[in-house]
């Protein structure tokens, strides 16, 4: 018999750097059961933080998925919970996880409230449109401040943000919280390592006009989703009953229009069981966000499938692993149908059968085999050859592509070569390995200097991998200075005619195209072809290839090489020899057009832009604006929250290596920095001309 889905919770916890994300996930795992002792981030004993460079460093590198039991009243839930990391350069972890849950725990520090990367999470939650309920985790350090979060939430994250619960006190004086449903409160002793740590008495009285007014406050909020409601809270607020209040929540969350916000201590073992309350009342389960959409990609129509395991079976993988022990991992949604252990699949992107050797339940980095999955699973598979991150698998006499995922370019860039010429295939195994688990990790090799360069998010980003190249792999390498990756940009439209003829005893070549080339239309990104020859001057069969030869040629841009990222070609014209001509010629034909009318295109040299928040005392912030001005910064907004001076600013990536032991110096160590991609702009001209000679090319005005 099939398991009622509306059991089943998969949810993930996201949020800014040291907001205490793994740490509630510890909390979680115990007080489900799921682990018998409470691993701590700061021992490096974190069950979540299973990679040797997580446990160092005390930071989340890679999402962990595991599986734990809630009992909530009669009734035993499964929570398929997904850890996610805090920092920016992981930013692919959260986004992967994301497109793949049905809701989310959003934490918050009680001292930071909503910082850059919580405002990132946030957003690529609303893109997937993934139902949240907001945690005020750290509620025992100093500066603890429940409504400046809830307040910050709503200003900054437009969010509107409904207490469930309220602080009984704050700092070292936090001992508990105040259900608002209830009305009861809910005193925790830290150091009871029970399962249930808690005394359930009275609000006390210093609280209770304050929780009568939030209560009210709540009822409000509850009685718009539900019209019953509304009527009793007009005529006798004291008649609504626990169950109507929380289905009305329920509903809001659910409608992404309301966020319940509850508050507590994980360190100190406080608020964790009434979060796993909140998380099976208020987020949703695979049967509440309904049927998932894709497309037949037999005839590209449109096609459902219901979260049930009666129908087709369909499943998103959402990310490669490697593991020493049982290889190549796939971390698969199942989100209709049923599949078995030893069983084929159809993968819709390369259109191959692959067969499932292993299915397994996945606790951090440990497996547990199972026999088959049903809808609303997460699993990991064993057993897949060609699989990439978001790809769809599903029955074969029944296909459907999911929506895949974006993942946003890598910004910078590393050269890196083997240290002895033993290591030289080891290298390029491990790399392609690491590639394959992470999407914004890319390895290419540079035409001119023959060097391998591998690129990422951000030094953080490339410092870890490798560092794994070292401990996974036994790889050891040389590495070079990190490298900024520069984009190309066209500015005008020009018209150029190419000819191309070559005649080699027998049969020659001959292609002849008269193009307009210039920018993209705005928002298109890519090469945006547009065909208007009239009247067959260039065969149908021949225009891909003109097509597939500018998109080729976009890699190599005309200043530096860098690539060309958006770009419009017009196909105007041409003629063509009914001997001579084929597909490469006039594939060949486009890239030398390419080369000649990109240079009389106005091109530019485009750099990365990060968006830089600093927060640091009063006294250190004419030093930090200073140094910022001087790294081509620009001063976008200032601001203060509790006592320290926020800086935001858009520097170029260029100019912020090694940013990090500038600033420490700067503000006697006091002074934090938190940087993210923001956008692409124009290099000036005297840094762009640096840059075209160092990559030995000239930008010559061509006379044909």
């Amino acid at each position: 018999m099939a398991r009622d889905l509306k059991y089943t919770r998969n949810i993930g916890i996201m949020a800014h750097i040291d907001a205490g994300k793994t740490t509630t996930s510890e909390r979680i795992l115990y007080y489900t059961g799921k682990t018998h002792k409470i691993g701590e981030v700061h021992d490096g004993a974190a069950t979540m933080d299973w990679m040797v460079e997580e446990q160092e460093r005390g930071i989340t590198i890679t999402s962990a998925a595991t599986t734990a039991f809630w009992q909530y009243g009669n009734d035993k839930y499964q929570i398929n919970l997904i850890d996610t990391p805090g920092h920016v350069d992981f930013t692919v972890e959260v986004e992967r996880s994301l497109r793949v849950l049905d809701g989310t725990v959003a934490t918050f520090c009680a001292v930071g409230r909503v910082q850059p990367q919580s405002e990132t999470v946030w957003r690529q939650a609303d893109k997937y449109k993934v139902p949240k309920i907001a945690y005020v985790n750290k509620m025992d350090r100093v500066g603890a401040d429940f409504m400046g979060v809830v307040d910050d939430i709503k200003n900054k994250l437009g969010a509107h943000a409904v207490p469930i619960c309220l602080p009984i006190g704050s700092e070292d004086k936090f001992q508990g919280i105040v259900d608002l449903i209830d009305m009861k409160a809910y005193f925790y002793d830290a150091d009871n390592k029970e399962l249930v740590n808690y005394e359930i008495k009275d609000i006390p009285a210093e609280l209770a006009d304050e929780a009568a007014q939030w209560r009210n406050n709540l009822l409000e909020v509850a009685a718009e989703f539900d019209e019953a409601l509304m009527q009793k809270y007009f005529d006798d607020p004291e008649t609504i009953s626990k169950e109507e209040i929380i289905a009305a929540i329920r509903k809001g969350t659910i409608s992404m229009e309301i966020v319940p916000i509850c508050c507590g201590s994980s360190f100190k073992n406080k608020g964790v069981q009434f979060l796993l309350d909140a998380v099976v009342r208020y987020l949703p389960s695979p049967l509440d966000k309904g049927n998932i959409t894709g497309t037949n990609p037999r005839n590209n129509e449109e096609t459902v499938r219901k979260p049930s395991a009666s129908d087709p079976f369909c499943g998103l993988v959402f990310k490669i692993a490697t593991d020493p022990f049982v290889g190549r991992l796939a971390y698969m949604r199942a989100y209709s149908g049923r599949l078995d252990s030893g069983s084929y699949v159809l993968n819709t992107r390369s259109g191959k059968k692959e067969r499932v050797a292993r299915l397994y339940q996945m606790h951090s980095n440990k497996q547990n085999p199972i026999d088959f999955v049903e809808a609303g699973d997460i699993c990991a598979v064993v057993g897949f050859k060609d699989l990439r991150t978001g790809d769809t698998v599903c029955e074969e006499s029944h296909p459907i592509v999911l929506e895949s995922m974006v993942f946003p370019d890598p910004v910078i860039g590393l050269a890196v070569e083997p240290k002895t010429q033993g290591d030289l295939d080891k290298l390029g195994i491990a790399l392609g390995k690491l590639a394959e688990e992470d999407p914004t990790f890319t390895v290419k090799s540079d035409q001119e200097t023959g060097q391998t360069i591998i690129s990422g998010m951000g030094e953080l980003h490339l410092e870890i991998l490798v560092d794994r190249l070292k401990r996974e792999f036994g790889v050891e390498i040389n590495q070079g200075a990190p490298q900024v990756n520069y984009k190309e940009a066209l500015m005008q439209t020009v018209q150029h005619r190419e000819v191309f003829k070559k005649q080699t005893g027998g049969r020659g070549k001959f292609a002849d195209i008269i193009v307009e080339l210039g920018p993209a239309d705005e928002g298109v990104t890519g090469l945006q072809f547009v065909d208007e020859v009239k009247g067959g001057n260039i065969p149908r069969e021949f225009i891909p290839a003109v097509e597939k030869g500018f998109k080729a040629a976009m890699q190599n841009g005309p200043l530096a090489g860098y690539e060309v990222t958006s770009m419009k070609v017009v196909l105007k014209d041409g003629s063509f020899h009914p001997v001579d001509s084929d597909q490469l010629s006039f594939e060949i034909c486009a890239r030398q057009a390419f080369r000649k009318a990109a240079r009389k295109a106005s091109p530019v040299i485009m750099e990365p832009i990060m968006a830089l928040e600093v927060v640091t005392p009063e006294e250190y912030m004419g030093d930090v604006i200073g140094d910022l001005n001087k790294r081509r910064g620009q001063i976008t907004n200032m601001d203060s929250r509790g006592g320290a001076r926020i800086i935001k600013a858009k520097v170029p990536l260029s100019e912020q290596f090694g940013y990090v032991t500038v600033l420490r110096t700067l503000s006697s160590g006091r002074a934090t920095s938190t940087m993210e991609f923001s956008h692409y702009a124009e290099l000036p001209a005297n840094l762009a001309k640096e840059i075209v000679e160092k990559a030995g090319t000239r930008l010559v005005d061509d006379e044909d």
